[in-house]
């Protein structure tokens, strides 16, 4: 049944992976996180594991996804860290692979281009200053996407606006072409990434999403 499956969250204790978690519980799923600090996890319930581990070990990510039906990957990064989303995404996909799960989740911003995209200007100019201010982090989420392309696991790569702290407004619109809006809430976020575990709509597809 739907409810018995069990879902993997990467990112669960950052500032849109933290409403994952409950929206996962909410849709009577399973959750098993990944946290390096295992104490920071305020969720408490008999169907939350807690893993302890680094998203960049892939023997961490292995012991994450066994006896998991979907991943759901929101890790996020200080703007001036070394990006890791490519090396993230490649070590759940091989193991995914290993495994024999086919559903990945996964987040990115509204600057990625796509082949396809019809951008506003508006869009276009502010895609192009976020490259400028943030090339190596565009890069390897290019890098990313390459990977995505070249898998065959059923993926979703939503495409974001900026992250707003406020109550879900529950109304969400999605775009495959062009960013429809400049914001979004967190838990709005949250509720159409869950969304995703048993929506075939996006399979292969980056949606941009906003409220």
């Amino acid at each position: 049944m739907e409810q018995n499956k069990q879902i993997a969250v990467i990112g669960g204790n950052g500032r849109a992976g933290r409403f994952v978690a409950r929206k996962v519980l909410e849709k009577g799923y399973s959750v098993r996180m990944l946290a390096r600090n295992p104490q920071r996890t305020t969720l408490s319930s008999e169907r939350v594991e807690v893993i302890k581990g680094d998203a960049q070990d892939i023997a961490s990510i292995r012991t994450l996804l066994e006896g998991c039906d979907a991943v759901i990957n929101t890790l996020g990064q200080p703007n001036k860290a070394t990006p890791i989303y490519s090396k993230v995404t490649g070590h759940i996909l091989t193991t995914m692979k290993a495994l024999g799960i086919q559903r990945y989740i996964t987040v990115t911003g509204g600057s990625l281009n796509e082949p396809g995209d019809r951008k506003s200007l508006l869009n276009q100019i502010g895609a192009q200053i976020f490259r400028w201010l943030y090339r190596d982090m565009i890069k390897d989420k290019e890098k990313e996407l390459r990977i995505l392309l070249d898998s065959e696991a059923d993926w979703t790569l939503v495409r974001l606006p900026f992250i707003v702290e406020k109550p879900a407004v529950e109304k969400i619109k999605v775009n495959l072409h062009d960013m429809p809006g400049m914001k979004m809430t967190n838990e709005d976020i949250a509720n159409f990434l869950v969304g995703q575990v048993s929506d075939q709509r996006y399979i292969r597809r980056c949606p941009f999403i906003s409220n």
